[in-house]
């Protein structure tokens, strides 16, 4: 079992149960506030490990997707949830455009999917997640932290 308040970096492969547990132990884990860039191409299990994560936070209502709608909002027993997926971003000065710096400022979990397309918007996040896919093993996922 990981245990993140000791561990700085790690990697694991894990299948999709297993990426399920250690997003729920990890948002068990977060300390509000913070910033977590979640990487990793199309279907890498991105959103997966958002919705174990949100749930670690005591999110009980659905969490889904916010690729049409950039961002969804929670509320979880440890405050509230930000869940952007900027894939759809053109440019970083679209995110004036979704209370950006409101959401960046707010006294929560704010989980952000392809960060990179906020430039030099984005603040050091406190916790980088990187997903990928593994050839050898279809069913499985490298998440790196």
């Amino acid at each position: 079992m990981t245990t993140f308040a000791a561990t700085v970096h790690g990697c694991d492969e894990l299948d999709r149960d297993a990426l399920a547990a250690w997003g729920e132990r990890f948002g068990a884990s977060l300390a509000v506030p913070a910033l977590v860039t979640l990487t990793g191409d199309l279907g890498a299990g991105k959103t997966t490990i958002a919705q174990a994560i949100c749930r670690g936070l005591g999110v009980t209502e659905p969490v889904t997707s916010p690729t049409f709608a950039l961002v969804h909002q929670y509320r979880g027993t440890k405050g509230m949830v930000f869940h952007l997926d900027l894939y759809r971003i053109g440019s970083p000065h679209e995110l004036a455009n979704i209370g950006w710096d409101d959401i960046l400022g707010a006294n929560a979990v704010v989980l952000v999917e392809w960060p990179e397309r906020a430039g030099a918007t984005l603040p050091p996040p406190d916790h980088r997640l990187a997903l990928a896919h593994l050839e050898s093993a279809p069913d499985r996922r490298r998440l790196a932290w």
